[in-house]
């Protein structure tokens, strides 16, 4: 089986996963949507696929799936809309900066019985598997604390900060999803300091680039993330777990693995630039994962329902930061009482 693909939006990650669809042998990308002509015919010519509206993708009996890269408040009703048209929906996270719309959305996903997955690429990279396999065979014993540290190079443009919903929803948001994926349990509390030290323009616009956070489960397990907008020395990705049995660990990764050793010292080649290269493997494998749900048409994995874990996270680190204080994840709206949310996929 081939699964066709319409491909909305063909920005930054719509290229991303435009390139994905087209070197995986059981994918062929058929339609490319987007409001930017040259964007749109751009991708299509460079996959041999279509250009054409939302409207017409949602009709067109020649496309089985749909990977949404559109801006973050169309993300909700694009996927209700696929959902009822019977196709599957792979969507970039969030699904929605505002928890109850998500609550919705997945009802609508629920009823409908699509198969949605959410974009948590991260899963999906070799080396953070490699690390969950160690924890899943018991190298490490009983996983006690988890240490993430993600920093970009470079602040995005203001403009990106004012409507991404801030640096929780936006960026910590996939580390928020790894440390419940090295845990194996829940978050029961948050606790989240947030500063402005790389641009002031990023605080005027009400958000942070320089925050961390602690989460805590219920068993005592505790996970703490470090995140900046700034890192001069390349993509800073790093995990380490430790368990009773010991630690496993993730190093950053460079495009090419070689160390100089001279008169002058040791010297590596850079990190990586940005999650483009340093993600390439993950994409792939995460389109490629996609594909063998819509085939089982089996509940795919990340689910919506990681997607709303992950944002509630954020909003109880935002509350954090605003009101000084540890938060329970409940407060965020119940969302851990609310089981229906939990039943759907």
């Amino acid at each position: 089986m081939t699964v066709r693909f319409g491909l909305l939006g063909a920005g930054r990650i719509g290229k991303v996963h435009a390139k994905a669809i087209g070197s995986n042998p059981k994918a062929k990308l058929v339609a490319v949507a987007d409001p930017m002509a040259d964007a749109a015919n751009a991708i299509a010519s460079q996959y041999g696929a279509e250009v054409r509206t939302i409207d017409t993708t949602l009709t067109s009996a020649d496309i089985d799936a749909v990977v949404v890269c559109t801006p973050t408040d169309t993300h909700a009703d694009l996927i209700e809309r696929f959902a009822r048209a019977g196709k599957a929906i792979f969507c970039e996270k969030p699904v929605d900066l505002d928890v109850e719309r998500v609550k919705a959305c997945l009802r609508v996903v629920d009823e409908t019985g699509a198969t949605l997955m959410v974009g948590f690429n991260r899963r999906f990279d070799p080396h953070f598997q490699a690390v969950k396999q160690a924890i899943d065979e018991g190298q490490v014993g009983t996983v006690e604390m988890v240490t993430i540290t993600s920093r970009d190079p470079g602040a995005p443009p203001v403009d990106y900060i004012k409507r991404s919903g801030g640096i929780f929803r936006d960026m910590t948001i996939h580390d928020f999803d790894m440390a419940r994926f090295m845990l194996g349990e829940e978050i029961e509390t948050v606790t989240a300091q947030g500063s402005v030290l790389v641009d002031p323009a990023i605080g005027e616009a009400g958000d942070y680039d320089s925050v961390s956070v602690m989460l805590s489960t219920a068993s005592g397990k505790h996970a703490t993330i470090s995140n900046s907008r700034r890192a001069t020395y390349g993509y800073d990705q790093r995990v380490e777990v430790h368990g009773s049995k010991g630690a496993v660990a993730i190093e950053n990764q460079r495009p090419v693995s070689i160390e100089v050793a001279n008169a002058a010292g040791y010297t590596r080649p850079p990190l990586h630039d940005f999650f483009m290269t340093r993600y390439t493997e993950a994409y792939a494998r995460e389109i490629s994962s996609f594909i063998d749900f819509v085939e089982s048409k089996t509940p795919a994995s990340p689910s919506g329902t990681d997607g709303l874990i992950a944002l509630a996270l954020a909003d109880a680190a935002l509350k954090s930061v605003k009101e000084g204080r540890a938060v329970k994840v409940s407060e965020i709206t119940g969302i851990m009482a609310d089981k229906s949310v939990f039943q759907g996929r």
